[in-house]
């Protein structure tokens, strides 16, 4: 079941603390999960990278030039659970 994400604090060095709405909560390196380059270049800036938010329809995080991660990927990163592998409905 994909979580949503309904906090977010951004720290130096690229890290955000980051809570699920199942009460899961940690610390992400964005740095190990994105390459600051095309969509994520903004993110280089702390002053940018620190306007991290939740998008409240997304369940997820999100920035003013609307780059956003996958919260599966950030559950999984913060349980130490493997991301949730999804089939096709054909």
């Amino acid at each position: 079941m994909p979580r949503d994400v309904v906090f977010v604090e951004p720290f130096g060095d690229y890290r955000l603390r980051i809570r699920f709405d199942d009460g899961v909560e940690g610390i992400i390196d964005i740095k190990q999960l994105v390459e600051f380059t095309g969509v994520f270049e903004p993110l280089r800036d702390p002053a940018f990278f620190a306007k991290a938010n939740v998008h409240p329809e997304l369940g997820t995080i999100c920035w003013p030039n609307d780059a956003d991660l996958d919260s599966d990927v950030l559950y999984a990163k913060v349980t130490g659970r493997p991301v949730p592998a999804f089939t096709s409905a054909r």
